[in-house]
């Protein structure tokens, strides 16, 4: 049977079809044809992998291969000379088939997936995201950019990313096997990829945007909390530095009435955090320290010392401290905005 064969058949049958190259995979074009499974036009498409330009332009769409990048004509490949394409929205990294896949249809695939209309405000905050959690380290190492300067001299490797591990589904360099064989590994590696991107997407849709309106609430009542603004009070523990910084920039808060302390219940303990906010989501070094005759000093003495009942402790670096009540870091707040 004739390499164009399977594909007449698909077409006769009513299938369009996703073109790639065959041989050696990576993890771009993987992680490209299981998005285009999801999107409404290629949900049913049938794949070919093949290098022959004549079965690639009988293909309704083609990614990483063909040296062509043409939306309109449904060509995603990335490796031509002159190819420049970014995802733009503050990223610079040059896009894989991943990334241009990603780029055009992810809104779409995160609205089928999430079951919300594609003008909802969280399709685009979670689009962008995922392309900065997920899909551009994919298009970076697929297209060899350096995480950083190569002066820098790694204490270790890192040969566990998703990019490595699609690439262990390769055939070894003296390990014998047929192109049927190579595409049911290329399968593998897409479902692997592909599983990982909608895991992430269900993570950050069901917790890391909750997260993301708990902290916008908390901003903007902070100064129902204290006038000057500078004290966060979460009712729930959740995970809110990323968050608090990137609300921050967008919301344009002075650095006046930026909030230095966060307080929340302890989600394993039956008691309440202060925490002092970071100088920056990274750091060590804190906006306002809790003050420094409190650090590395626990429970009675620590009451006595502050004036504050219930105080547990507070950590001798500053940056964070405990009490048995809300009351009781709301005072341990104040009073440490004061010294």
């Amino acid at each position: 049977m004739s390499e164009e064969q399977p594909v007449k058949k698909m077409r006769m049958e009513g299938s369009k079809v996703i073109g790639t190259h065959n041989g050696t995979f990576h993890c771009d074009e993987a992680l490209a044809v299981y998005l285009l499974k999801h999107t409404k036009a290629y949900e049913n498409a049938g794949l070919k992998r093949t290098r022959d330009p004549a079965i690639l332009d009988s293909c309704d769409i083609v990614v990483d291969v063909g040296g062509k990048y043409d939306e309109a004509a449904q060509r995603f490949d990335h490796h031509q000379r002159g190819f420049t394409e970014i995802f733009g929205h503050g990223f610079e990294t040059k896009l894989s088939s991943a990334g241009l896949v990603y780029k055009h249809f992810g809104k779409e695939i995160i609205s089928n997936w999430l079951q919300l209309p594609l003008d909802d405000p969280k399709i685009e905050t979670l689009w962008l995201k995922l392309y900065r959690e997920f899909i551009e380290a994919i298009d970076a190492i697929d297209n060899g950019v350096n995480q950083y300067p190569t002066d820098l001299q790694p204490k270790y490797r890192i040969r566990t990313d998703v990019s490595a591990r699609v690439g262990h589904f390769n055939p070894a360099w003296n390990e014998s096997v047929d192109s049927q064989t190579v595409d049911a590994k290329f399968q593998l590696a897409s479902n692997l990829v592909g599983g990982e991107f909608f895991q992430r997407l269900d993570y950050y849709a069901k917790a890391w945007l909750p997260a993301r309106d708990l902290v916008i609430a908390g901003l903007n009542a902070r100064k129902a909390v204290d006038p000057s603004g500078r004290t966060i009070l979460f009712e729930q523990f959740a995970p809110w530095k990323e968050h608090l910084f990137e609300l921050e920039a967008g919301l344009q808060i002075p650095d006046d009435e930026k909030p230095v302390y966060v307080l929340y219940p302890d989600e394993t303990a039956n008691n309440w955090r202060i925490q002092a906010v970071p100088v920056a989501p990274e750091s060590f070094e804190s906006r306002k320290a809790l003050p420094e005759k409190w650090r590395g000093v626990r429970d009675d003495e620590l009451s006595k010392m502050s004036g504050v009942d219930g105080c547990i402790f507070v950590h001798a670096s500053g940056f964070i401290g405990g009490n048995n009540t809300k009351d009781g870091v709301l005072k341990m707040a104040n009073l440490a905005l004061t010294m």
